[in-house]
């Protein structure tokens, strides 16, 4: 069976300074044609930053899309020129002020392929040791971090305190450590 799309149209609609949005009209594998709305947005990295005393670090900060406070692992988009490893280890600087003796790549998966193109890659870190050069937090970060244990953490899930997907992912991810 084929299932690949051909772009016969692609019309900007919005860009942004962290998404830009195309209006594609697709020609269908049957001959059909369709229209789809894309969102373009650079990679992303996430940490599960594990302490010495099996705690992971969380973050609280409101997100406008959905009008609420999320607990979240700490993330960021990869800045041009930078690999995925390189991001990981800025984004934990800036938002938690550590640093990792271990760095680990867990696994890599698109967020919402439904409508953008937003690749993720998750590592854990370990051997945390504040840093010695404090890199600052993004001008429009407002974040509270927490550390949480596993169980904490399952629970937030189970109740739906924690909903973030990514954080859900490295969450379970964390629990396969465990058994």
């Amino acid at each position: 069976m084929k299932f690949e799309e051909k772009v016969v149209k692609n019309e900007p609609r919005y860009n942004g300074a962290i998404i830009d949005v195309y209006q594609q009209t697709v020609k269908l594998p049957n001959g059909d044609l369709a229209n789809r709305d894309v969102v373009l947005h650079q990679d992303a990295i996430a940490v599960l930053a594990i302490t010495d005393d099996h705690k992971a670090i969380f973050e609280k900060q409101w997100r406008a899309p959905i009008k609420k406070t999320t607990i979240e692992i700490p993330a960021g988009k990869v800045e041009d020129g930078e690999s995925d490893e390189t991001t990981a280890v800025r984004e934990l600087n800036e938002e938690t002020q550590y640093q990792a003796t271990k760095l680990q790549r867990i696994a890599g998966f698109y967020s919402t392929p439904g409508f953008a193109n937003e690749y993720m890659t998750l590592y854990m870190a370990t051997g945390l040791k504040p840093v010695t050069t404090k890199l600052p937090q993004d001008d429009d970060e407002n974040i509270q971090l927490m550390e949480l244990s596993l169980s904490e953490a399952l629970a937030g899930v189970a109740d739906g305190s924690i909903e973030d997907a990514k954080t859900v992912l490295a969450i379970f991810y964390w629990q396969t450590l465990n058994k």
